[in-house]
């Protein structure tokens, strides 16, 4: 009866993931619409767009292979199994021994190798640009996120997620410098990552500026849909690893009650929606870098996370 119920906990993330990464997307949209004196569409116009995306008829070019069609469900899958292993609303759930911050480092990069391939496949002129630009900004934002995996790891003792997020929810970590930096520079990453202003802009289609859109310019019908749903778990993944591990309170612990679900499920909702406030807020208020600027954007990253692992060696208390 208890493996039923740690399999029906951990079946419940994996889908509150997917059911709530288009809500994400959308707060982000509505706040910045809003801040612009704009109506906005409605919260759940992403799920109509998938929807509408889903019924579509897939177009393909005459020289796109196999490799074109698989990889957006390869993008998919590993996004989505990334996305659930990270703690939401609880830690120590059946599946959390592989919660390992170096597996989900590793699946987000797999995912990224196979959509450069993507853009590159069909030949296109914005699919080069843009598969040189994602791998030029990669270049730099993979080694900044396995530093920031190493500081924290130096922190908790363990790679573990679930390890990590009950290390950091007791009170024997106070206020350390190394933290903050991880902070800023896992928030940067994010951004870099999921292709954001001011690296780059997701609603537009200028050819001279776009870096992700490049790069799935291609797809149409369910496959733009699986890119689309991806990128928005990949946000959600962001915002997710961010919470769990800066921000635990409301977590419940391996083997609480439904009570205590409850609270963490209500806390989640609680962080994402102050998320996508704050996400909201910093692209109204900052315009987008040149792409030439992109590389000193993600150097800061990659300094903050190599400073914060050197100041453990350091002194063990910051």
């Amino acid at each position: 009866m208890g493996l039923i119920l740690s399999l029906l906990v951990q079946g419940i993330q994996m889908v509150l993931v997917v059911a709530l990464s288009p809500l994400l997307v959308s707060i982000v949209r509505k706040v910045k619409s809003r801040l612009t004196r704009r109506q906005g569409a409605p919260l759940i116009q992403p799920y109509r767009d998938l929807v509408r995306l889903m019924r579509k008829d897939v177009v393909l070019a005459d020289n796109a292979s196999w490799l074109f069609r698989v990889i957006p469900y390869l993008v998919f899958a590993a996004t989505w199994v990334a996305a659930a292993l990270i703690p939401t609303f609880a830690t120590g759930l059946q599946f959390s021994w592989t919660a390992d911050l170096i597996a989900i480092v590793a699946l987000l990069g797999s995912a990224r190798f196979f959509l450069a391939l993507a853009g590159m496949d069909v030949g296109t002129s914005f699919g080069g640009i843009g598969s040189s630009r994602e791998m030029m900004i990669a270049s730099m934002a993979e080694p900044a996120m396995m530093l920031i995996v190493f500081s924290l790891a130096l922190i908790a003792g363990s790679t573990q997620l679930s390890t990590v997020v009950q290390f950091m929810a007791s009170p024997q970590v106070g206020l350390r410098v190394s933290l903050g930096m991880a902070l800023v520079a896992l928030v940067i990453v994010a951004l870099v990552e999921n292709a954001r202003i001011p690296v780059d802009n997701p609603a537009t289609h200028l050819e001279l500026t776009m870096v992700h859109e490049a790069m799935v310019l291609e797809y149409s019908g369910r496959h733009l849909a699986m890119i689309e749903l991806s990128s928005a778990l990949k946000l959600l993944l962001y915002v997710s690893l961010i919470g769990c591990i800066f921000v635990p309170w409301g977590i419940a612990d391996s083997g609480a009650g439904l009570g205590a679900y409850v609270i963490g499920a209500v806390a989640y909702l609680a962080k994402l929606g102050v998320a996508g406030l704050l996400l909201a807020i910093f692209e109204t208020s900052i315009a987008k870098m040149r792409v030439f600027r992109v590389p000193n954007f993600v150097g800061i990253a990659l300094m903050l996370a190599l400073l914060g692992t050197l100041l453990r060696f350091v002194s063990r208390s910051l």
